[in-house]
């Protein structure tokens, strides 16, 4: 999927994109005990006035009905909170947040003991995890009043805005790295759907209408969406049945309300002694809060790409420099470019090369230093991937065309931006689809303006 085939690595956690509707907030305040010795997992709250004030920026949503059949549904599985409330907001290993028993996860097992287990077990080319998910989502969701997962299949999102389900005239506005992945996401899912035509004409016998209607490209889509924004990671035993693929998947309802903040940190795994998917946090979370979890220490760009969302003032997100961008700024007399190129390309210094919050990181330093060594220090390029000096002028000329490069990257932002703007009046049906790509170029203006500054810093150190 998009980059996780495996899954969600273990100990992360994941969710939904934002949604108004769909966060947790504490119903009474939780102590926490400190983290045992060298674990750091940090508490996402406010103090004092800002505190009090924070209990007026969210409305509380547990009386509506799709989370009281919610909370019945869950009831019924076992599972009873009493700490955790639905709530709308504007937008350690220590003491268990959440315990969700294995009987509120929707899992392959859920589907294979289920009317679609003896259509999988039969199936040749072996089916995948991730299409037994997809296919029972699309079923139940079809099945409506008649699911048992209804009151799940209720609070999920109608519609998602990862890279895959974009118009392609709001694609062609994101930048470049991510515009190549998103494309690279939508063939993929588009594959995905065709290659899986066959399997759904399978369970012809299971519907009333025609499969076609039902298992469409939108509705597989919808599916394919819930589950690489949505699920968590749970790793399952190898069943026959299905293709060799990880079987790391495990969709869990009410736990997958908790947002994303990247200032969080939580252990989130499932239990095999109390059979429960637990997340733990650290000291308190104070009433009317709102709890988050962090779902990795992504960038931007990849969590557009995999949940559809931004985070603001994100201390992990960057700004990518591609290949073509660094060549583009060397001197053009550099005889010994495509040599310089091939030894960066052959000791993996060529990707991730990016501008951060504390200006351009150390892989971009160290790439500009090499491309910038005159014939006379050419010798010396193991010195300068090992983090040596070479000379003051190989470091000056480094930061000159690292800052060219950032005004470069300012000014094309500030292009899109008016680009988009202009679209965003023209185009009114896309708005939100295209203010989710503003958000983008906007947080990305940011990080290469606090780099300039950086930058200008440094450089003043040789003049």
């Amino acid at each position: 999927m998009c980059g996780r085939s495996a899954g969600h690595q273990e100990g992360t956690s994941c969710g939904g994109p934002w949604d108004p509707t769909c966060q947790l907030w504490v119903d009474d305040t939780v102590n926490l005990p400190q983290l045992k010795e060298g674990t750091k997992i940090n508490d996402y709250r406010t103090t004092g006035k800002k505190a009090k004030e924070n209990a007026f920026y969210f409305m509380n949503e547990s009386h509506k009905p799709a989370f009281i059949e919610l909370k019945k549904w869950l009831r019924d599985r076992k599972f009873e909170d009493t700490n955790l409330t639905p709530a709308r907001f504007p937008g350690k290993e220590g003491q268990l947040i959440i315990s969700l028993p294995e009987s509120c996860l929707l899992t392959t097992d859920t589907v294979i003991r289920s009317y679609l287990g003896a259509y999988i077990a039969k199936w040749q080319p072996l089916p995948s995890p991730l299409l037994a998910l997809c296919t029972f989502l699309v079923s139940e969701k079809h099945a409506g009043d008649r699911s048992p997962w209804k009151p799940y299949l209720e609070i999920l999102p109608k519609a998602y805005t990862c890279p895959v389900c974009l118009e392609p005239e709001v694609v062609n506005l994101l930048p470049k790295p991510l515009k190549t992945k998103a494309r690279e996401q939508r063939t993929h899912v588009q594959e995905f759907f065709t290659s899986s035509r066959d399997f759904f004409s399978s369970l012809q016998p299971l519907f009333s209408e025609t499969v076609e209607s039902i298992f469409s490209y939108s509705a597989l889509l919808w599916a394919w969406c819930t589950v690489n924004t949505r699920a968590v990671y749970m790793k399952h035993r190898r069943r026959h049945c299905f293709s060799a693929e990880p079987d790391t998947y495990a969709l869990a309802p009410y736990l997958d309300l908790l947002n994303h903040s990247p200032d969080v940190q939580v252990k989130a795994a499932f239990n095999e002694e109390t059979r429960c998917y637990e997340i733990r946090t650290v000291s308190s979370c104070r009433k009317h809060e709102e709890v988050f979890i962090c779902y990795g220490p992504h960038d931007n760009q990849r969590l557009f790409l995999e949940y559809g969302f931004v985070s603001i003032h994100n201390p992990h997100a960057c700004v990518y420099v591609s290949e073509d961008i660094l060549v583009k700024y060397l001197p053009a007399r550099d005889k010994q470019i495509k040599k310089k190129i091939s030894i960066l390309k052959d000791h993996d210094f060529i990707e991730n090369l990016t501008f951060g919050w504390d200006g351009p990181s150390w892989r971009l330093l160290t790439v500009l230093k090499l491309l910038c060594l005159e014939a006379g220090e050419f010798t010396c390029w193991k010195k300068v991937l090992l983090g040596e000096i070479i000379s003051d002028t190989n470091e000056k000329t480094s930061l000159d065309i690292a800052q060219k490069i950032c005004h470069y990257f300012i000014e094309e932002t500030n292009a899109m931006l008016q680009k988009v703007s202009h679209m965003k009046d023209e185009e009114v049906a896309l708005k939100n689809q295209l203010t989710l790509v503003e958000t983008l170029w906007i947080e990305e203006l940011k990080i290469l303006q606090a780099s300039a500054g950086i930058l200008n810093d440094l450089q003043t150190a040789f003049t």
